[in-house]
């Protein structure tokens, strides 16, 4: 059976490309601009969202995402590699030879935005850059980000290195699946190995519920900037790049969102959504349960229904298997489907009756 998760997925890409009510109400210095709800990846607000643009350092959310995803410990001891040390750009100053864990990499090159973290994480990881820029093209390819491709770690500009607004949006949803990464990113200052670092995103003390992620710059990209924000059991994603007022963006975006939509459960897991009558069986019926929760944002003028797809089914026979799916139930936003989640027997039920070959059998059975 097909799954919600993949289905509110289709659906968000599809809203990404519908009118967003009150959208106008927002202005923006970036040249590509988008908010998206994380849990559902609705897009809640886009400006010329698909034009591959220079992502400057907010690439290192890339980064770690491939590094934590490698198998590798973060409290493993990392030896710097002289291809490391001294490269262009913020750095922590690691020196070659010196023994420093992943982990401290990892912060150091999220919040302090180390180039060098940076390529001490991908050459531990990966053995090479390349090997290491080629693993982050298949993960973005697996996330759908197809406006992006990846040559180098730290988001140091290259003609082949870019991604845009809405694909940064899918990194930083993917980003916020895990717990460690999202972690980091919500850090605002600490102290590791004897490095102090402090987190370059200045909305984590500026703008309530602010999650994280991650700043860039550099002259040819400009501005860039992920964020994420939690209000209200909603959490929203906004990306900026080339802006050259990010952080008030940022804050127009996000405002703009909590201010507009919220969360809605249209359909709970383990949530009794109807009840078929069973042949066969001293148990007259067998309620058919969600597998899965189901929560869309909502705005103004826009409403929640749910529908019952059981494929003409009308009832059930005996022997039947708890857990088996036997249809769906739909989640529709004005009429449009946006999710579903498979419906099945919420209890096993045996065969009680025998079948009869004759009048006697009926009978004396």
């Amino acid at each position: 059976m097909r799954r919600g998760t993949g289905v509110l997925l289709a659906a968000a890409l599809c809203f990404a490309l519908l009118p967003r009510a009150g959208a106008a109400e927002v202005t923006v210095s970036a040249q590509s601009a988008v908010l998206m709800e994380a849990e559902s990846g609705r897009v809640l607000y886009a400006k010329d969202a698909d034009t591959p643009r220079l992502i400057a350092s907010t690439t290192k959310l890339m980064t770690a995402l491939v590094a934590l995803e490698s198998g590798h410990s973060l409290e493993e001891d990392v030896t710097i590699p002289a291809e490391a040390a001294g490269v262009e750009g913020s750095s922590l100053y690691l020196k070659a030879g010196e023994t420093v864990k992943l982990k401290t990499l990892l912060y150091g090159m999220l919040l302090h935005s180390g180039n060098d973290a940076a390529t001490a994480v991908a050459l531990t990881c990966a053995g090479s850059l390349e090997a290491f820029a080629q693993k982050m093209n298949e993960k973005a390819q697996q996330l759908g980000m197809t406006n992006s491709h990846f040559t180098n770690p730290t988001g140091l500009d290259g003609e082949e290195h870019y991604s845009s607004a809405y694909d940064m949006a899918l990194l930083a949803r993917a980003c916020l699946a895990v717990p460690e990464l999202k972690e980091i990113t919500a850090t605002r200052s600490t102290t590791m190995e004897g490095r102090s670092f402090v987190n370059h995103n200045k909305l984590l003390w500026r703008y309530e519920g602010c999650v994280g992620m991650k700043t860039g710059y550099t002259q040819a990209a400009g501005r860039t900037l992920v964020s994420a924000a939690e209000r209200d059991g909603m959490t929203l994603i906004a990306v900026t790049l080339n802006a050259p007022s990010d952080w008030a963006d940022h804050a127009a975006m996000l405002d703009y969102g909590f201010e507009h939509y919220h969360m809605e459960e249209a359909v709970t897991a383990g949530q009794s959504r109807c009840s078929l009558p069973v042949s066969g069986s001293l148990v007259p019926f067998v309620s058919l349960k969600a597998e899965e929760t189901l929560r869309w944002p909502v705005g103004p003028g826009e409403s929640l229904e749910t529908r019952l797809e059981l494929g003409g089914l009308t009832s059930l026979e005996a022997p039947v298997q708890a857990g088996v799916p036997v249809g769906r139930v739909e989640v529709l936003l004005n009429g449009e489907e946006v999710g579903e989640s498979d419906l099945s027997c919420a209890i096993a039920v045996h065969r009680d009756q025998q079948e009869h070959t004759g009048w006697l059998d009926w009978l004396f059975g």
